[in-house]
């Protein structure tokens, strides 16, 4: 039997990986670009003066300065795979029904605990993801219409239970028919951080003070209310939870203390020198946090753990590049972060499938417990929809923030299994009155969208087939379930549910299969940014920013802003992982 690649010793299994990259980076970037557009596609403007060169634009244009428009926000998602592969099945969008897959494959019958990590850990992915990638709001008047079998207790007043479509592509010229069909992105692709600062200028300009480079925050340590729907004013704000509103404040926080130590090294600097500095160093923290501790905490083997050090520092490590500096050009050895760029096979574009491994709805329980730090007593139990939409704010104005980060510290997240999706999501009624199940929507969002089902998606991923049920788990009760769900046919497995049902590797949170994409992904995230790799130098950060990002870390960021946390991170290595209990509880 040929052994998996992280039952290796370490050594090995870091050579399999960066085997795995390589392979990746030579055979799974497609570029959707390529396609017809239509001839009237606005170009980006330069920003006066050149500084478009030094900062960060508002839509995340000029990133590379011989494609302006690469990442920028309204351009398309790329694919991972060959664009004759993915093409939807519209014979088979709705079979199996994907309400009935809900129902039988994923609703949680019982809470079931990922205890090596934190409840921060899934409002972070979230926070990020959100960083990431949008389809818009989805069309108004063309929908899905899911049927519903005898028996389903869907509520009466919530029928029929429709899905509406993805929006189009409307800068293709050829309606579709000289490719397969293609989505676009409404945020930037870039790690930029565009959930807080938004992806325009008009967004940008709502959230700022234009005071010393400091974007919003009220007296009371609290961001600005949207007068429009009752929660956080923010550069994104789509599926609002507590968690988010957390995250969102304390890094806009983190960008005004940015600000402060900047504006007392460089008094001359104007308002937007400041922003937009500070900016590229928060951004630049956010996607350390996500690399080297986030990325470790849900996947803890330790070949992972260097391999994550290794994108950041390199393998010669943090202590040799601070005191050293680069050893020449090799991501290998001195890292990605002040590399050269390079798109290797295809422009720098965010892909579905890169969406679809990130549906990660099982992290979230569906009741939540409140403590105090100072006692450990317990303030109040809530449900998740209490902690969503326009109700935040209520929970946010009676409990302090540092009970909050605290509680979410020592509460456990969902395992990223079948049976474990929350169940309040599977009856998601949104502030809007819009009302779906969201599991549902998961599956029919990857069939739509072209995204090949799971043994397909193994196989263009380069994991290789499975030939039975029993391949893809070992829990018999499942296997049974599986194949009466999709009548048999291995084929037919949706990739969501396959990655759910997968053994993962020891360690890890999410599925092999998931994590394929990863590899490549994560690393061109930094790779394909300059602002990450030439241009992460002195001369645009300042050498005080190099020296914040390089010091700090989601701890030292939790700590500075909320020090009554310091305790219950006392001897705690991780932030993700559980924290320590004060009080008696």
């Amino acid at each position: 039997m040929k052994w998996p690649w992280y039952k290796f010793p370490t050594p090995i299994a870091l050579l399999k990986l960066l085997e795995f990259r390589n392979k990746l980076r030579e055979e799974n970037l497609h570029n959707t670009a390529q396609l017809p557009t239509q001839d009237d596609t606005e170009l980006p403007l330069p920003l006066p003066d050149d500084r478009h060169l030094v900062v960060r634009t508002a839509d995340g244009s000029f990133n590379d300065l011989e494609d302006p428009k690469m990442g920028m926000a309204g351009t398309r998602f790329g694919r991972n795979f060959p664009l004759k592969n993915v093409y939807p099945n519209e014979e088979n969008l709705l079979n199996p029904n994907p309400r009935i897959i809900s129902r039988k494959l994923l609703t949680r019958e019982e809470f079931v605990p990922a205890t090596t990590l934190n409840l921060l850990a899934a409002a972070w992915i979230q926070f990020q993801t959100h960083d990431w990638f949008s389809h818009g709001d989805n069309q108004q008047d063309n929908k899905f219409q899911i049927p519903l079998e005898e028996g389903d207790p869907w509520p009466e007043e919530y029928r029929p239970l429709e899905i509406k479509k993805t929006l189009s592509d409307t800068t293709r010229s050829d309606d579709n028919t000289q490719g397969p069909p293609t989505y676009i992105n409404k945020v930037t692709h870039w790690w930029d951080a565009s959930q807080i600062y938004g992806s325009d200028r008009e967004t940008i300009d709502k959230l700022r003070s234009h005071v010393d480079g400091k974007m919003l925050i009220e007296d009371d340590g609290l961001l600005p209310i949207n007068s429009e729907n009752g929660i956080d004013l923010v550069g994104f704000d789509d599926n609002w939870w507590i968690g988010l509103s957390m995250l969102h404040t304390i890094f806009v926080k983190e960008h005004n203390t940015i600000c402060d130590h900047l504006k007392q090294k460089y008094p001359a600097w104007t308002d937007e020198d400041l922003f937009d500095h500070a900016r590229l160093i928060n951004a630049a923290l956010l996607a350390k946090i996500h690399t080297v501790e986030w990325t470790p905490g849900i996947l803890g083997l330790p070949a992972l753990q260097i391999a994550m050090d290794a994108n950041w520092w390199g393998l010669l490590g943090q202590h040799f590049k601070k005191i050293f500096g680069r050893v020449g050009d090799s991501e290998l050895l001195s890292g990605i972060i002040g590399s050269p760029t390079d798109h290797h096979t295809a422009p720098y574009y965010l892909t579905e499938e890169f969406v679809s491994v990130y549906r990660m709805h099982p992290l979230m329980p569906d009741e939540f417990e409140f403590y105090s730090v100072k006692n450990g007593n317990l303030l109040q139990k809530n449900n998740l929809f209490e902690v969503a939409g326009n109700r935040t704010r209520n929970l946010l104005e009676n409990l302090e923030m540092s009970d909050l980060f605290y509680s979410f510290g020592i509460s456990y997240p969902g395992a990223i299994t079948l049976y474990n999706y929350p169940s309040f999501l599977q009856q998601l009624v949104r502030d809007n009155g819009e009302v779906f199940d969201l599991a549902a929507v998961d599956i029919l969002r990857d069939r739509e969208r072209g995204v090949p089902r799971y043994n397909d998606f193994r196989e263009l991923i380069g994991r290789g087939r499975v030939k039975s049920f029993e391949e893809i788990t070992d829990n018999e009760k499942w296997v049974k379930e599986l194949r009466e769900v999709y009548q048999n046919n291995i084929d037919s497995v949706d990739l969501m549910v396959g990655m759910f049902a997968e053994n993962p590797p020891t360690g890890f949170g999410f599925s092999d299969t998931a994590f394929r994409v990863f590899i490549l992904m994560a690393s061109r995230r930094l790779k394909s940014d300059r602002f990450f790799t030439e241009d992460y130098r002195a001369e645009i950060y300042t050498q005080f920013g190099l020296d914040w990002i390089d010091n700090n870390s989601m701890l030292t960021v939790l700590r500075r802003h909320y020090p009554s946390l310091s305790l219950a991170l006392f001897s705690v290595e991780n932030a993700f992982a559980p924290w320590r209990k004060v009080g008696f509880q």
